[in-house]
């Protein structure tokens, strides 16, 4: 799917879709209760998209406000953590990071039958494709060095000081997720096997460089889960924090990075890009900027990170390949992510290559 295809997909709000309707009345009740300055009448879209979680905007005739919830019906223990999201956008938020800003959460099943919270709609624009196309050439880096200043800043703040002190588990991080990733790999029959997975799966657990570094991390931190002031390069709110947790910064940044090895088929990513014809800075430009941002005299180990990035990415879209296979996730993008686990999984081979060289 391509840029555009994407935007149009997810971009916009719809009439709220069969299954998702909200009790508009109770929900009403619940904003002038728990909202400051809110006055009705509502009116409720919801969000084009796929985001796991629903998402809504609440329209009234002085301001908009954004609802994410909890999907109805029966879910997993633990997922879909409406609180965990609230929680972690009001810290960062208090220390001045850029999100947006959290009215309430509820918790009560009787207002509108799930877990949710609302938020401030932020106005501005959604990048869906890395090579930022309608921004001039000669704008780009400041967009650039926009998303590397905010990552750096996310990755400064210290946890315990904003009250996310058990927001995760601290140390082992690799050696949890690189465990998890290969168990659910290997555990897929049905989707098989694949020679470059096999020596990533053999390779990474002894391949972890010393070090435990702890930071919030965003975990899905790419140019369209930002929304940025409408005419500058200054980004207003980071989306998306269902995957964030306490973790390692530089397993975080290098996912980011991850951009420039990914082609834009895939995520938004500027594999095969002429760079400098677009006037973006490489990807040596780019972890240097980062490393003199939080004081590291460089990444010596940024291959590592990177395989480690794009094993995880390449052993999701195994796990979408076997929905695929078994009729559970029939969509045209869940097909088109089954086919390009391969090219992921030789991308993060490539890297492992890489950082074997390195030594």
């Amino acid at each position: 799917m391509n840029a555009d295809d994407l935007a149009a997909a997810n971009s916009g709000t719809t009439a709220v879709r069969p299954g998702y309707a909200i009790d508009e009345v109770a929900l009403a009740d619940w904003l002038a209760r728990h909202v400051e300055g809110y006055a009705g009448p509502l009116t409720v879209e919801q969000f084009r998209g796929g985001q796991s979680n629903p998402t809504y905007k609440l329209i009234t005739p002085a301001r908009a406000y954004v609802l994410r919830r909890k999907p109805p019906g029966e879910l997993l223990p633990g997922a879909h953590a409406m609180d965990r999201e609230a929680r972690v956008l009001t810290a960062l938020g208090g220390a001045g990071f850029p999100v947006a800003r959290v009215h309430g959460f509820c918790d009560d099943p009787g207002v509108i039958g799930t877990d949710f919270y609302v938020m401030d709609m932020v106005e501005g624009r959604v990048f869906w494709d890395a090579t930022f196309p309608g921004v001039p050439r000669e704008d780009r880096p400041a967009y650039f060095d926009a998303m590397n200043a905010t990552l750096a800043a996310l990755h400064q703040l210290d946890p315990a000081a904003i009250g996310l002190a058990d927001y995760g588990k601290p140390g082992n991080y690799f050696a949890r997720q690189i465990g998890r990733w290969s168990k659910q790999y290997l555990a897929d029959a049905l989707a098989g096997r694949n020679a470059d997975m096999d020596a990533l799966v053999e390779w990474l657990p002894g391949a972890i460089p010393p070090g435990e570094d702890t930071s919030v991390v965003h975990g899905d931190f790419r140019c369209d889960n930002m929304i940025f002031h409408p005419t500058e390069p200054r980004v207003l709110a980071v989306l998306d924090w269902e995957l964030s947790t306490l973790g390692h910064p530089l397993a975080d940044f290098a996912y980011h990075a991850m951009m420039y090895r990914i082609p834009p088929d895939i995520v938004p990513g500027l594999g095969g890009a002429d760079l400098t014809a677009l006037n973006i800075p490489d990807e040596a430009a780019y972890v240097a900027a980062y490393c003199a941002r939080t004081g590291r005299d460089g990444l010596p180990d940024f291959p590592f990170y990177l395989a480690f990035n794009l094993f995880r990415l390449a052993a999701i879209f195994h796990g979408i390949k076997g929905r695929v296979l078994r009729g559970t996730a029939a969509n045209a993008q869940a097909r088109e992510r089954a086919e390009a686990f391969p090219q992921l999984a030789a991308l993060a081979r490539t890297a492992m290559m890489e950082c074997i060289a390195w030594g």
